[in-house]
């Protein structure tokens, strides 16, 4: 009988946590948030992001596209320049020969002009 009224007693002393069970639940929401901002924020700072934003860098990256094609997205200040990179192969014989190049004995590589 002393045990139960102990309990009750220990219940009773708290009056402000029985008045709101729900208010860890709004703490726990308040920490998500603050996780996920700090997640965001370490992720734009492995990938180096901030750098894209920048007005005065110099920015390349390589990545492939949706249809599967790689491409080149270059920025330059203000500019920004995107390539794509294809497989094809230029054919045929294009321009002059100048002339050749011989690697002597020594390691040495000359150019000789026609």
């Amino acid at each position: 009988m002393s045990f139960l009224k102990k309990r009750r007693w220990g219940a009773d002393s708290n009056p402000a946590a029985m008045e709101n069970p729900l208010e860890m639940v709004a703490n726990l929401f308040d920490m998500g948030v603050v996780f996920i901002v700090a997640l965001f924020l370490a992720l734009m700072a492995a990938y180096g992001v901030a750098d894209l934003m920048s007005e005065t860098s110099e920015v390349s990256l390589v990545k492939r596209s949706s249809d599967g094609r790689m491409e080149i997205i270059t920025k330059k200040g203000k500019d920004i320049s995107v390539k794509k990179i294809t497989d094809r192969k230029i054919g045929g014989v294009e321009g002059v020969k100048l002339g050749a190049a011989y690697r002597l004995k020594n390691g040495r590589t000359v150019y000789v002009p026609e």
